[in-house]
């Protein structure tokens, strides 16, 4: 089937076009160029007017794993106050924090996203990260396998086995798990928790392993280099949430020596100690840094007030938090002594004052990063806010009348110690479509996603242009997943299913007899089962494996 969308102005930073009207033509799911003039055209669409980006792509959002499950469970009332009737094309479902798996690919779908990746896949439980991530129609997925603190990389590290060697585990660990990338979650403190120390500093020495975050991430951004994974090392630091952690921040960016490194939800990680409440912001420093070493790059996790669930598997800073939990309760637990989980309800208000500061925090990065291709969109979902939250969040970063509207509303000493006010920046449409397309298919590996050139799949969303930038990007006209329209008027009209992203790269298979050794001695699961084959994938004809190349 031949389809042509007329007249657009086409916005696809990856093809370096800013603006343009242009046709575009789809044919058997990808994108073609012109076809001769007496090939017939299936299907025309008129889209004079209108705004054409490819489908955007949210490199970080937690949409599948356990901790997703146990907010669910322990949040019945975000699941009645929000619910979602079945039709004749979409199931029920329900969910405002943290919505339920079919709910997440009909909201990503109607705000014009069409994939996602979920940023903290813990190996030993992978199996049902993408056994959630499959019920979630639409979109692609992908996940980025968590080591750091599990045993088995700490004892590589205390014996000083060399890089190879780690190298070769962590190639194993991504083909075994089949994910896209290497995720860091406070480098060896989730451990650390476990043997009752309550902070960890960069080079502070895990009381266990005799290992320092510093080594955790020099090692495995090494590793994940070396190996040609496209996606650098993603980087959850130390000291989440801690007053004066921008320090830590900046150590860890000059700390890992030029190599390729993600630093994620990095407004967490922004904080200074300055003022009458001992908190203030350290985005300039953040963004100067950023600027400054081309080797970085992050995604911002902004808080938007109200009300969501913190779910991460940072415990050692989730169980400092529990104590703000709203409502009234929470949950920590431990993975296979590889990891942990940490869930805590909370709610955003704009007349606390650090929450109103680590608004205003989050913003000055976006505005103060020069560059859109190194800086994601990102909400931490559901951290910082619900992802169904973005076009709140594109208008505060594209219309500074708005911005500092709000501004004018929130906690008066916060007010006085940002600099928002004073940025001038409007992001504009195709500085957007960096953010959320082009760059960030680039950053993962996408080589045929984020893109409206010939070859690329025909993941394609189409806006109504309307200065309220809140509601284009809320209800797109159309969206296209791989050729077919699935979206019309901000509605689903046709449901059909992603691929899962992953990367493969070599190991020596002489790494797997010290791993059974080591699977049968301290784990439940066998190495046979900890492993997940192609067809799982597949069995239940909805899903595929796309396999990204290596960097050479």
């Amino acid at each position: 089937m031949l389809i042509k969308l007329t007249g657009g102005t086409v916005y696809d930073p990856a093809g370096g076009i800013d603006g343009q009207k242009r046709d575009i033509y789809i044919q058997d799911g990808r994108i073609v160029d012109k076809p001769a003039a007496d090939l017939k055209i299936d299907q025309e669409y008129d889209l004079t007017g209108k705004v054409v980006m490819s489908g955007a792509i949210d490199m970080h959002t937690h949409i599948g794993g356990g901790k997703g499950n146990i907010a669910r469970i322990l949040l019945p009332e975000d699941h009645r106050s929000d619910p979602v009737i079945r039709t004749d094309l979409t199931r029920s479902g329900s969910g405002h924090a943290m919505p339920s798996t079919y709910v997440t690919g009909y909201r990503y779908a109607e705000m014009g996203y069409t994939a996602a990746f979920e940023p903290a896949v813990l190996p030993v439980n992978a199996r049902q990260a993408h056994m959630e991530m499959g019920d979630i129609p639409i979109l692609d997925k992908g996940g980025y396998a968590m080591l750091g603190s599990d045993d088995y990389l700490l004892r590589m590290l205390t014996a000083k086995k060399d890089q190879k060697a780690v190298n070769d585990y962590v190639a194993w660990t991504l083909q075994a798990s089949k994910c896209i990338g290497i995720k860091v979650v406070n480098a060896g403190g989730i451990s650390a928790f476990k043997f009752n120390q309550r902070k960890l500093d960069l080079d502070e020495k895990n009381a266990h392993y005799d290992v320092t975050p510093r080594q955790i991430l020099q090692t495995l951004a090494t590793a994940v280099k070396e190996l040609g994974v496209p996606h650098p090392l993603h980087v959850h630091g130390c000291n989440l949430g801690v007053p004066g952690n921008v320090d830590t921040t900046l150590d860890t960016i000059q700390g890992v020596g030029g190599l390729p490194m993600h630093l994620t939800h990095i407004q967490f990680h922004s904080y200074g100690t300055e003022g009458d409440f001992k908190f203030s912001s350290g985005a300039a420093q953040i963004a100067e840094a950023v600027n400054k070493h081309k080797n970085i790059t992050i995604d911002v996790g902004q808080i938007l007030f109200g009300q969501t669930v913190t779910a991460s598997g940072d415990t050692m800073r989730q169980h400092a938090n529990h104590k703000h939990a709203h409502p009234n309760k929470w949950v920590c637990m431990d993975i296979e002594c590889d990891a942990g989980c940490g869930v805590v309800p909370f709610k955003y208000r704009d007349q606390n004052f650090v929450n109103a500061l680590q608004w205003a925090i989050g913003l000055e990065i976006f505005l103060l990063v020069d560059d859109p291709w190194r800086v994601f969109l990102t909400t931490d979902h559901p951290n910082g806010a619900p992802f169904t939250t973005y076009p709140h969040l594109i208008r505060l970063l594209m219309d500074k009348s708005f911005r500092n509207d709000m501004l004018a509303t929130i906690h008066p000493e916060a007010q006085k110690m940002t600099t928002l006010a004073s940025i001038d920046r409007e992001y504009t449409l195709n500085e957007i479509a960096i953010m959320t397309r082009a760059g960030a298919a680039k950053l993962i590996g996408l080589k045929d996603r984020g893109g409206l050139t010939a070859g690329n799949w025909g993941d394609i969303t189409v806006y109504t242009e309307n200065a309220d930038r809140q509601k284009m990007f809320e209800k797109p006209d159309y969206v296209f997943k791989d050729g077919e329209m699935v979206v019309k008027d901000g509605q689903i009209v046709h449901v059909k299913w992603g691929t899962t992203h992953v990367v493969k790269p070599d190991y020596d298979a002489a790494v797997e007899k010290d791993l059974k050794s080591y699977f049968d001695r301290y784990l439940t699961m066998k190495m046979g089962n900890f492993k997940i084959s192609n067809d799982e994938f597949t069995e239940d004809g909805r899903g595929s494996l796309t396999v990204h190349p290596l960097q050479v």
